[in-house]
């Protein structure tokens, strides 16, 4: 009996050891918290995706400041529709959309790490990934999440300001955009390839939308630069109040801005379109994709869950922003200019696994109903 005794009391004892060791490494292990036994599980888990520990890292949920451009554009509404997208994420904890001059400022705020996401037009990007015009020698580490929509190059003109194409914006009062922005860089472009520059205009403004079209209308410039998806909301506010021309860029400007430039693509605003201005006659001119970025440090769980989160965004009945419906969703990983975040292609990747055999198809089908 007492040998019997003493093995009981040695079970019980042993019983219950167990079941706190395991609890304990259990909570721990959920939690994030240290122990040897949680942090070999996490450490397994993480050379999973080739990344030993990377799993410990990847709990800690992150805050993004997300750089888009000014408030009367399109980029600004894109970043506050994606806020609480993205704050959905167990892996974001919050979301700040900031206000800023747009491309060239919001590539120049991730690479000071001021802003961990950003959109920006794809030239601009072009010239940050290979180090060229205002980026010379200083190419910046930033790399994609998704393609989104085209940027088209807008040009609107009083209409007693005479101006019928862009050879007529010499000796004229022009807003250019702010300084630094993809509207200025566009803007630049599209006037060498008319063979101008800024010494043959008359006035240079270096406006964003809402003042330009406050100097439209107050008689004070005779054109601006809108280079935005379309419609620009700003362009739609001047109509109501100032009769306005748009000003085509095609023939030998657009052959030269095609021909210097891989990532102009012709763009045509539709006549009879009340949804992008109900114009009388179509305008020929040309269009930039944009690109969603992030650092190339970013966490690669982190963008992965940012690319699929925007991509399921997409194909919801949530989109409202009428830029983001311009686009196939499908086409988000093509015709990039800048390197693919591992993170988005891991992503892309499990899509493409998804949609193999008879979704190949149906995914020809979609392009060729859209197209």
């Amino acid at each position: 009996m007492l040998v019997a005794a003493l093995g009981l009391s040695g079970a019980l004892l042993a019983g219950c050891g167990d079941d706190g060791s395991d609890a304990e490494t259990e909570e721990a292990t959920q939690n994030g918290e240290s122990s040897s036994q949680a942090s070999e599980e996490q450490t397994s888990a993480g050379d999973t995706n080739g990344e030993g520990g990377q799993q410990t890292a990847s709990a800690e949920p992150v805050s993004l400041i997300f750089g888009t451009g000014g408030t009367g554009g399109t980029y600004y509404p894109i970043g506050g529709a994606l806020k609480g997208v993205f704050e959905a994420s167990d892996l974001v904890d919050d979301v700040q959309v900031v206000s800023t001059g747009a491309s060239v400022q919001n590539i120049n705020n991730i690479t000071d790490g001021l802003n961990q996401i950003a959109i920006v037009m794809s030239d601009v990007a072009y010239d940050a990934v290979n180090g060229e015009n205002q980026f010379d020698g200083q190419p910046a580490d930033i790399q994609a999440l998704a393609g989104l929509y085209p940027n088209v190059v807008q040009i609107v003109a009083t209409e007693d300001s005479g101006i019928e194409s862009i050879a007529d914006l010499e000796g004229k009062r022009v807003g250019v955009g702010k300084v630094g922005s993809g509207v200025e860089q566009s803007a630049a472009k599209v006037l060498e390839s008319a063979d101008l520059s800024y010494d043959d205009l008359a006035q240079v403004s270096h406006t964003g939308y809402a003042d330009s079209v406050t100097s439209m209308s107050n008689g004070n410039l005779d054109a601006a630069f809108f280079t935005s998806g379309v419609p620009n909301s700003s362009i739609t506010g001047l109509m109501q109040s100032t009769d306005i021309t748009f000003v085509p860029v095609s023939g030998d400007v657009a052959d030269k801005l095609l021909e210097a430039y891989p990532y102009y693509e012709t763009y045509t605003l539709p006549a009879g379109a009340p949804e992008r201005y109900d114009l009388g006659e179509e305008v020929d001119t040309v269009a930039i994709r944009n690109m969603l970025i992030v650092s190339g440090d970013m966490r690669d769980d982190v963008a992965e869950e940012l690319t699929q989160r925007f991509h399921d965004y997409l194909n919801s009945e949530n989109v409202s922003v009428g830029a983001l419906k311009q686009f196939d969703p499908d086409t988000m990983n093509q015709n990039l200019v800048a390197p693919v975040h591992p993170g988005a292609q891991e992503f892309y990747d499990s899509l493409s696994s998804e949609d193999g055999g008879d979704d190949a198809s149906s995914e020809d089908s979609a392009d060729d109903a859209q197209s």
